[in-house]
């Protein structure tokens, strides 16, 4: 059932979360108002995340806490519907719609970390997690391809935002399946509950600041500083790429879907081999050789606008950042203690998402302030290359450290 949770999920990433920054452009928004959309709400999401722990506390069990932020999640697609049949929204709309989103499905990520840790047995952990992320990458292949080719469709008849509200509708029942999966998964063991007066419990910024002292000198903490900065370099010119060929290179719907696309085949397609090579090498070597690779992808979009050549980019992006994206799932269930875990992924969600918005502000900004002509977008690209190669040794630091930890 875990696995057609997966492939539900990802269909309704493919029908509705990647279409986010579009639907903000389709309502005759700008590229920097459509980062907005990508980004701001994630820094939300993480904030709000940050109370889980007291959620999955008071229900007692982390399966339950995961299926309450799962029905949330789905809910938040029909305000996205009802703005596309009216016409219109304003970008604050937007944004708290897509920040009640990301704060339902980050706020469910530490107790589902949490819950598939004692349901998957560690001896076939790097396997199964390749194979449910690539059938995770299939469906939001078949998501976002079917959303675009209706898109298509509704271009060429005059009814795009009428074909939004439809894509949202899907995503949202994609969600309910999803939901209806997990219920049906069992817990094996519900999480330790103490009870502490309420005059006793530390407040939520001690507890941050608890957490991330106890990651500190360790390898979690360290990965967690590595992952949080390599974001803020990729997230200078991520949010921007929709923009630059929807806007800037005049892409119809069916050229966006096949390009953007292209990446989640290629994940799909390439993560067996991605996962027998982890199984091989390990969680954080794998996490390195990808961290490398992803370094000049930005920069491979400026060469050329022709479709074939940028869907030959996707395919080596695709192969990166699949391996970047197991890597990092791996190394938070091998080398993080499964006592810290559910700490390191609420620390390492808000990092990440700061990481997220502030590389966004940077990259919108230095955008805004050139124009956003083609300059502006090879300038922006061509930085979040450098500060993505600057980011690396960090990771390397995170490696020695976890060795001399642990010997």
């Amino acid at each position: 059932m875990t696995t057609i949770d997966a492939l539900a999920f990802s269909v309704m990433v493919g029908c509705g979360e990647t279409y986010f920054s579009a639907f903000a452009l389709a309502l005759g928004l700008g590229p920097v108002a459509a980062g907005m959309v990508a980004t701001v709400p994630v820094l939300v999401g993480a904030v709000v995340q940050l109370a889980a722990p007291l959620g999955v506390a008071r229900l007692g069990s982390n399966r339950e806490w995961v299926i309450v932020c799962t029905l949330a999640q789905a809910c938040c697609f029909l305000p996205l519907g009802w703005w596309a049949i009216r016409g219109h929204a304003a970008l604050w709309e937007l944004i708290v719609a897509a920040s009640v989103y990301w704060a339902a499905g980050m706020a469910g990520a530490p107790a589902w970390t949490a819950w598939m840790a004692g349901l998957v047995p560690n001896a076939i952990r790097t396997p199964y997690f390749a194979q449910r992320n690539r059938l995770g990458q299939l469906g939001v292949f078949l998501g976002f391809g079917v959303s675009g080719l209706m898109l298509q469709w509704g271009e060429a008849r005059g009814a795009v935002l009428p074909t939004f509200a439809a894509m949202f509708a899907a995503a949202a029942v994609a969600r309910l399946t999803s939901t209806a999966c997990l219920w049906a998964c069992r817990e094996p063991r519900r999480p330790a509950t103490i009870t502490v007066p309420a005059a006793e419990r530390p407040s939520l910024p001690r507890r941050i600041t608890a957490a991330m002292r106890a990651m500190a000198g360790r390898r979690s903490g360290a990965l967690v500083a590595y992952l949080c900065c390599f974001v803020f370099g990729a997230q200078i010119a991520a949010p921007y790429f929709i923009p630059y060929m929807l806007r800037e290179l005049g892409f119809s719907y069916h050229a966006f879907m096949l390009v953007y696309g292209t990446s989640f085949l290629a994940k799909a397609l390439l993560l067996p081999a991605i996962g027998r090579l982890a199984s091989r090498i390990g969680p954080l070597k794998l996490l390195w050789g990808a961290s490398f690779a992803i370094v000049p992808l930005a920069a491979l979009w400026l060469p050329s606008a022709h479709v074939a050549y940028l869907c030959g980019v996707q395919v080596i992006a695709g192969a990166c950042w699949a391996a970047h994206e197991l890597g990092v799932t791996l190394a938070f269930f091998q080398d993080v203690d499964e006592g810290e875990r559910t700490g390191v992924v609420t620390v390492y969600n808000l990092g990440v998402a700061v990481a997220t918005v502030a590389g966004a502000a940077c990259g919108g900004m230095l955008l805004r302030w050139l124009d956003e002509g083609w300059q502006a977008y090879a300038t922006v690209f061509s930085l979040s290359c450098l500060a993505r190669l600057v980011m690396i040794p960090i990771l390397r630091i995170a490696m020695r450290r976890g060795a001399v930890v642990e010997s």
